[in-house]
């Protein structure tokens, strides 16, 4: 089974009546059993593109496949899609089973069958200690594997998670990802992931789609999108940290990722630009240090290493950590 989105395009009109492109002709497929992370800025069309294949929202152009069928005009409650929301969205008279089970039971499966797979879902994630709780009993990061469990019960042709570690504390995000993983794998079926958390689409992609401004700007492995962005708008936009981009000569964009960046003393920095530092972030046993030199410049530092808020440095890198991009067009050289 496969999900692909061909040529979508949707436009909205704002407040006034200036046009809104949210999708601008985005191509991509999520494969049998795959998760693909779609990544990108506020405003992206990251949530237009879920709602699309949800059917909740209408293409102006463009279609949805899920296999063989074309389901761009088909009805979202005959999709066979299952939606997991940033909010947990549980009926809240309605016990963790019965929220579970409330679509099976809606679909005219059999009480007893529907009881029987509630309690495996609920096996699976964890919470069959919740069942007999109501939803104002849980914690931010027990409602969301309740929701999880109602997508899961319901053996989707495709499941759509539309930021659901947005609302759970950090603490619980970790063991989120690997029951998410968990899940999908369970499935074995197209999954489609939006964040706009960079760790969390590296931790769980076996593809992650970069968006921007309704395109797709890169779609593929993390760690190709790391090591070999396609251009300064990717590298922009997706790592742990924003790549530093600075311009240089022959029309060209240097690119340098901040954990690649070294920071000398001016006494035995060697070569490189230098700068005066102007912030030292704490980032747990490392830190972000910003310095001034010809346009910002962070760096990713080990604590011992950290220099002082208006000392001032030589920031420098290898040559072969360098990134080229061109500075008109934007592309990888």
């Amino acid at each position: 089974m496969t999900l692909r989105i061909e040529a979508a395009h949707k436009e909205f009109r704002a407040r006034g009546g200036a046009r809104v492109v949210a999708l601008d002709g985005v191509d991509l497929e999520a494969r049998s059993g795959e998760l693909l992370v779609v990544v990108g800025p506020s405003g992206s069309g990251k949530s237009t593109l879920l709602r699309a294949i949800a059917g909740l929202e209408t293409l102006d152009a463009g279609r949805v496949m899920i296999g063989e069928r074309e389901v761009t005009h088909v009805p979202a409650g005959r999709r066979d899609v299952a939606m997991v929301f940033q909010e947990a969205a549980l009926f809240p008279h309605l016990g963790v089973a019965a929220n579970i089970g409330i679509g099976e039971r809606a679909r005219g499966s059999r009480r007893r069958a529907v009881a029987a797979r509630v309690r495996e879902v609920a096996r699976t994630l964890d919470i069959a200690h919740l069942l007999d709780r109501m939803p104002a009993e849980l914690s931010g990061g027990e409602r969301q594997r309740v929701a999880l469990a109602r997508a899961m019960i319901r053996a989707p042709r495709v499941c759509l998670l539309d930021e659901p570690l947005a609302s759970v504390d950090a603490g619980l995000r970790l063991r989120m990802r690997a029951e998410i993983r968990s899940v999908q794998r369970s499935l074995g079926v197209p999954t489609v992931h939006v964040t706009h958390d960079q760790t969390e689409a590296m931790a769980l992609g076996d593809r992650v789609a970069v968006l921007a401004a309704g395109r797709v700007l890169q779609c593929a492995s993390p760690a190709e999108l790391y090591a070999r962005p396609a251009t300064a708008e990717v590298a922009r936009i997706f790592g742990p940290l924003p790549m530093n981009l600075l311009p240089a000569a022959g029309g060209v964009v240097v690119g340098v990722r901040p954990e690649r960046v070294r920071v000398c003393g001016t006494d035995g920095g060697g070569g490189g630009r230098a700068g005066s530092v102007v912030a030292v972030e704490p980032a747990g046993e490392e830190c972000l240090v910003r310095v001034r030199a010809d346009g910002d410049l962070l760096a990713r530092l080990p604590w011992a290493d950290a220099p002082h808020v208006g000392e001032w440095v030589i920031v420098a890198w290898r040559p072969e950590d360098e990134h080229h991009f061109d500075a008109v067009t934007g592309e990888r050289r």
